[in-house]
């Protein structure tokens, strides 16, 4: 990588015109599957970059990926100590159930506890309605009072097409969710439940002595996909959401309004098999990498290093990974005082003339100004250079 100092007039260029994935697509002629049903999204989950995508922002009933809005709702808590996982949750009679062809259930006795770390299983496992209600009356009182909880998270998410009304997403009127937004929601729980996302991948749970097994069907057929959240009603039809890691590169898709369990498992592993067959992250530079050394004025020490601030990655069809170059804007020289982490400059990646990622070049130490003599002699140092 050759670093230079970049006219002004040439980052403006770059940095104005950006390219999207349709239009990488387009330029690919890259076609996104058609499938049938009613909606699906398949995400970078990265970049939040929609790669292939069907009706995507069409509110439509969610069915148990309701529960997703549940349980990460839980999982915030837990992270921030608002709950701790041996807290017990009572079962009321409200939120108990006894099972049936309608809907899955935990199976706590009426007004008897469970832990709250056995309660999210139960919801992310197993699917429980009883769980959801129990733990919606645990944390607001009412599963109306959670609903504005979850509407109120959903918008901190971005999620636009979505209402909630209830916590399990048994049919409600006005309870709906579009497919992005499932999908928004699915990466959020990755990014922001830190240890509590490997519940998702866990193929079954016991508790009240009745195991139950995990209805994702690709747990147990792609070990690379560890997650999230299956859903079905009359109305929803049968629905998916699921997240995929390979080679360091991981997608989400969201697969609503399929005929059969087995379609929306076929459906999400053609969609994900398509998204990794024709798209890769390419690593560029990592962070913390040497960018170069730069003259500092008036400091406490000659000279600056400067690394990447953040890991330069770009998202891209795997027939563009070898036209990927990168450029690198810094100034001349600095002056004191520094402070560590600041930024100095940018670092671009650069296809075909556009700029398709950058991240901040910064000072990997602090200097402070020197002396008054010191910095006097500079400027007349400065003042002969510019002269010359």
């Amino acid at each position: 990588m050759t670093v230079k100092r970049v006219k002004n007039q040439f980052i403006q260029l770059v940095v104005g015109v950006s390219i999207s994935m349709s239009a990488v697509m387009a330029n690919a002629a890259i076609q996104p599957p058609e499938m049938d049903n009613t909606a699906y999204v398949l995400m970078d989950f990265n970049t939040g970059e929609i790669l292939a995508q069907k009706n995507a922002n069409e509110s439509l009933p969610p069915a148990s990926l309701t529960k997703m809005m549940t349980s990460y709702i839980i999982e915030q808590r837990l992270a921030s100590g608002d709950l701790k996982e041996d807290d017990q949750v009572l079962m009321s009679k409200n939120a108990w159930c006894r099972g049936s062809s309608s809907q899955s259930c935990m199976y706590v006795p009426v007004n008897k506890t469970a832990s709250v770390i056995d309660m999210l299983r139960g919801i992310i496992i197993q699917s429980g309605n009883d769980a959801s209600k129990a733990m919606a009356e645990h944390i607001a009182g009412s599963e109306a009072s959670f609903a504005i909880l979850m509407n109120e998270q959903a918008e901190k998410i971005g999620m636009t097409n979505s209402h909630f009304v209830n916590s399990t997403g048994m049919p409600d009127e006005g309870h709906e969710a579009s497919a992005l937004d499932l999908a928004k929601l699915s990466r959020a729980i990755i990014k922001n439940s830190g240890e509590y996302y490997s519940i998702y991948s866990e193929k079954e749970f016991t508790y009240n002595g009745i195991t139950q097994g995990n209805r994702n069907a690709l747990l147990a057929t792609d070990s690379t996909v560890d997650g999230l959240k299956t859903g079905h009603t009359d109305a929803a039809g049968y629905c998916l959401a699921a997240s995929s890691k390979r080679d360091g590169m991981r997608l989400i898709s969201v697969i609503m309004g399929t005929e059969s369990q087995q379609a929306r498992a076929d459906q999400s592993r053609e969609l994900l098999n398509w998204g990794f067959g024709h798209f890769t992250t390419v690593t560029k530079a990592p962070a913390g990498q040497f960018v170069s050394k730069i003259p500092v004025w008036f400091g406490e020490a000659d000279e600056m290093e400067l690394a990447t601030g953040d890991s330069l990655q770009i998202l891209t069809t795997k027939t563009q990974k070898n036209k990927i170059t990168t450029v690198v804007d810094i100034p001349e020289s600095l002056e004191a005082p520094i402070k560590k982490g600041q930024e100095i400059g940018k670092m671009m990646a650069v296809i075909d003339g556009k700029a398709v990622a950058s991240v901040p070049i910064v000072a990997t130490s602090d200097i402070e100004q020197s002396g008054f003599m010191s910095r006097t002699w500079e400027h007349v140092v400065r003042w002969i250079k510019n002269l010359l």
